[in-house]
């Protein structure tokens, strides 16, 4: 299956470069995986979607602002700095630009001292690692001089850092948005919940790795980074509760789904664990878990837009991607959402 098979075309101004103000009053463009058929809601008409019994399964990771400006201490020359994974103590591996400014044993002053870091390896696809030195606590300083690390295509200025994570992010590690909850707000998850639908909090720490383009012609060729991911126990009973009473289990985004496939066993089962995932999920792929998915609009040619054809067929997919750019639907992070079902 080759890469290109999964390109469409996107006029610029349909990637959406701000947030709405009513995080639900977004866009739905449902799509009926086994027909092909779509129709065209708000977001706040997913609960007609969902009925009593089912599991809405959402990853309550929470983005870090884990992009940071410093200087070389001996040149003062400007560096970026994007914190990806924590390795070991104040050991972050890290995206760095310029990477050639930062060989082995650079040092780099962020905050005018406040917090510094010294390069010290350089690891896979040229990252590198990074020891960081502070007073006080690590997590209140990057909330300090840290950006949240928005996707390329958005070009604005972010005024609220709140607004690139969900009404219920919790746990802090990601570098990217889980983005299809950022639709949720906490009067919709309510009146979810009070139609008899329960909902299971995963996490999945987002890495940039699953917004890297795929660059090899062969999408089977391609590798996934690894992402940290967690289930915990009343999450697995309430999973495997839907599946075994024969009611349907709705992911919340890719993350969520990529968790949960990852987590399962043969039989479609899940139990409380944690680890790393490199799961590539393409057309093909045998779901175990998921029935149903809410996401955004992807990338043309991304892992994401791969994942959600492998649940609703590639042309079913191309087919609705092509009927939102007509309709005129905000594509991408802080665009509109699709459920597929």
């Amino acid at each position: 299956m080759k890469r290109q098979d999964f390109y469409y075309e996107l006029p610029q101004e349909l990637i959406a470069q701000d947030s709405l103000e009513d995080r639900s009053s977004s866009r739905l463009l449902v799509l009926d995986k086994e027909s092909g058929a779509v129709s065209h809601h708000g977001f706040k008409e997913i609960i007609n979607y969902l009925e009593p019994g089912d599991c809405l399964v959402i990853n309550d990771t929470k983005v870090i602002p884990a992009r940071l400006i410093g200087a070389k201490e001996d040149t003062g020359a400007k560096i970026e700095v994007l914190l990806l994974k924590r390795k070991e103590n104040n050991i972050w591996e890290t995206l760095v630009k310029p990477g050639k400014k930062a060989k082995r044993g650079a040092k780099i002053s962020f905050g005018d001292g406040l917090l510094t870091g010294e390069v010290v390896d350089i690891v896979e696809e040229g990252n590198r690692l990074i020891r960081f030195e502070y007073e006080g606590i690590f997590e209140e300083i990057l909330d300090r001089l840290g950006q949240m690390p928005l996707p390329p295509y958005i070009t604005h200025q972010l005024k609220d850092k709140d607004r690139y994570n969900t009404v219920y992010a919790e746990h802090s590690g990601s570098a990217a948005a889980p983005t299809a909850g950022l639709h949720f707000t906490p009067e919709l998850l309510r009146q979810i919940e009070e139609k008899g639908i329960s909902i299971a909090h995963v996490t999945l720490h987002v890495g940039l790795g699953t917004f890297r383009p795929v660059k090899v012609d062969e999408i089977t060729e391609h590798h996934m980074h690894s992402e940290f991911y967690q289930i915990e126990e009343e999450a697995a009973r309430q999973i495997n509760e839907a599946r075994d009473s024969g009611h349907r289990v709705i992911c919340v985004g890719t993350t969520s789904c990529r968790t949960v496939e990852s987590a399962a066993d043969e039989t479609g089962h899940l139990r409380a664990c944690s680890g790393w995932t490199e799961i590539f999920i393409y057309p093909g792929y045998q779901f175990k878990v998921l029935d149903g998915l809410i996401t955004n609009f992807h990338l043309p040619e991304s892992t994401l837009i791969m994942l959600v054809s492998a649940l609703a067929g590639r042309e079913h997919v191309l087919a609705a991607y092509e009927e939102a750019v007509r309709e005129r639907y905000r594509f991408f992070s802080f665009g509109d959402a699709m459920l597929i079902i």
